[in-house]
C-alpha cells in the first residue's frame, strides 16, 4: 500500500483543514499517481475537497467514527481495521492513503511506499506527517531534482519501507 503527502521542512501538512500550499506540479503528480486507483482518507480530508465530493475516477474509501455518515460515490467505513479489510479487494500497489494526519499515522504501519513532496519552507501548521527521515524502517529510494514554484523549492521524494 502507498501513502502520498506534501510536507514542509517540519513535516507539516495542513492548517485548519486545508493544505499548507497548492503547488500545481504536486497536484498533477497526485492526479497521475491516484487516478484509476483507490484512495483512503478520513472524513475531514473528504470534506476539504471542492464541494466535499469524492475524487473523480478513483475508488474513494472514507474513514469516520460517525455511523450515520454517508456520502454518494464513496465507500464509508468506521475504523482502520474496516478500511484494511476493504482495501484487501484491490492490489496493494493500487491503494493510496491520502490523509489527514490521524489517518496517515494509523495507516503508515501498513504501507510500503511513501510518495512525499518535500517543500523547503516551514509553514504554520496544525497537522503533521511522521518524520520518515528519523524512522529507521524507511529509506529514500528516489528523489527528483529540486524544483521551484515562484520562490518555493520542493522535490518529489520516494521512501520505501526496508526489509519487507
Amino acid at each position: 500500500m502507498n501513502i502520498i503527502v506534501a510536507a514542509d521542512k517540519n513535516w507539516g501538512i495542513g492548517r485548519k483543514n486545508e493544505l499548507l500550499v497548492s503547488i500545481p506540479a504536486d497536484m498533477k503528480m497526485f492526479r497521475e499517481e491516484t487516478t484509476g486507483k483507490v484512495v483512503v482518507m478520513g472524513r475531514k480530508t473528504l470534506e476539504s475537497f471542492p464541494n466535499g465530493l469524492p475524487l473523480k475516477n478513483r475508488t474513494n474509501i472514507v474513514i469516520t467514527g460517525n455511523r450515520d455518515y454517508q456520502v454518494k460515490g464513496a465507500v464509508v467505513v468506521h475504523s482502520i481495521e474496516e478500511a484494511l479489510r476493504e482495501v484487501e479487494k484491490y492490489p496493494a500497489e493500487d491503494v493510496y492513503c491520502i490523509g489527514g494526519d490521524s489517518i496517515y499515522k494509523q495507516m503508515l504501519p501498513y504501507c510500503d511506499t511513501a510518495h512525499v513532496t518535500k517543500i523547503d519552507f516551514a509553514y504554520e501548521a496544525d497537522a503533521y506527517f511522521p518524520n520518515l527521515n528519523e524512522n529507521p524502517d524507511w529509506e529514500i529510494t528516489a528523489e527528483s531534482e529540486e524544483q521551484t514554484y515562484f520562490d518555493l523549492e520542493y522535490a518529489f521524494v520516494k521512501y520505501e519501507r526496508k526489509d519487507r
